[in-house]
């Protein structure tokens, strides 16, 4: 079922697509792949948003920069000055957080309309990332496919060809708040995750792949977030074909606890202590499943490159279930 959300300046119309199986209902835009509205029950069985979103198609205009529910890309997290090497040619990028490219740029995958069709139990968004958008090599065909399962949980499929050498990243930008508090700081984390990437004052990476044990960024066993995070945790198993689980978030007061699924070999942790009116820092955990930031720069690094003839894909599952 579709209807009309709102209307960009030259236009352009944004439909608003909604998903519902199994007690979970979700809204899903044209505009930026965003999911807009997760509803799952809580453990009285009490239906409730469980993501940070706007009610019109305004607010996401006027604050595009949490990136809220939005499908990123053709690049999600960081590439350090916004320049990569490539098969001997050094690739300029348009740089969007200071000098360093960030979600694809200026005007990346969260700020375009996508073309949706429907499939069973969900939507498939579609569209061309033209050679040169942002600074990025090839013509890129993109295919994201959201479902519900047949146990409400919300399936994130994407696919992604190329005609020329290029590089491909993409993940979905959700701020949870299972408990709906418009505080996330009580939430409690767990993660599959022994290592990390530490960063410089720019959140790039160094390089190294360090230990959890003894840090912050432990959290094989559950316990509260809290703040300060914005970091890339190295999921245990690395790249897989089938998506594993590999964190659980769960909200002590509502009950409401959500498995995080995937297929990729990193998840950004952040917080949200930089958000800004109509919310609070720290209202919302994002959980951003991906390859490592600034991969295209480091060879050591799972790699992110993209050649024709060959299919990128990647899947991520956010299950609810509750205690």
């Amino acid at each position: 079922m579709s209807e009309l959300f709102g209307t960009l300046s030259d236009g352009t119309p944004v439909h608003r697509w909604t998903l519902e199986r199994a007690g979970v209902r979700v809204g899903v835009l044209s505009y930026g792949g965003i999911v807009q509205s997760l509803e799952v029950p809580d453990r009285h069985g009490v239906a409730g948003n469980v993501v940070l979103g706007f009610a019109d198609l305004g607010g996401y205009l006027r604050h595009p920069e949490p990136y809220l529910g939005a499908l990123v890309g053709r690049y999600a997290n960081r590439i350090a000055g916004g320049r990569f090497p490539l098969d001997g040619e050094v690739y300029a990028l348009e740089p969007n957080n200071g000098p360093n490219s960030l979600h694809g740029g200026v005007r990346g995958f969260d700020k375009r309309v996508w073309e949706v069709t429907p499939v069973a139990h969900g939507v498939r968004l579609s569209r061309v990332s033209p050679h040169g958008e942002e600074g990025f090599p090839g013509r890129l065909e993109v295919t994201a496919t959201y479902t519900l399962d047949a146990s409400g949980a919300l399936r994130l499929g994407y696919e992604a060809v190329t005609d020329a050498p290029t590089v491909v990243n993409l993940t979905n930008h959700s701020y949870f708040d299972l408990g709906g508090s418009g505080d996330a700081g009580g939430h409690t984390l767990r993660l599959a995750a022994s290592r990390y990437t530490p960063v410089d004052a720019d959140l790039i990476p160094t390089g190294e792949l360090a230990e959890v044990s003894g840090t912050r960024f432990d959290f094989r066993a559950a316990r509260t977030v809290g703040a300060g995070y914005d970091h890339n945790v190295v999921l245990d198993g690395g790249v897989t074909h089938e998506a594993r689980a590999v964190a659980e978030l769960y909200d002590p007061a509502s009950g409401r606890l959500l498995t995080v699924s995937t297929t990729e070999p990193g998840l950004q942790v952040y917080t949200a202590d930089h958000l800004t009116d109509p919310f609070a820092p720290g209202a919302g955990i994002a959980l951003e499943t991906q390859h490592f930031p600034d991969s295209p720069n480091r060879p050591e690094f799972p790699g992110t490159v993209l050649r024709p003839g060959e299919v990128y894909r990647s899947e991520t599952v956010y299950g609810f279930t509750t205690r």
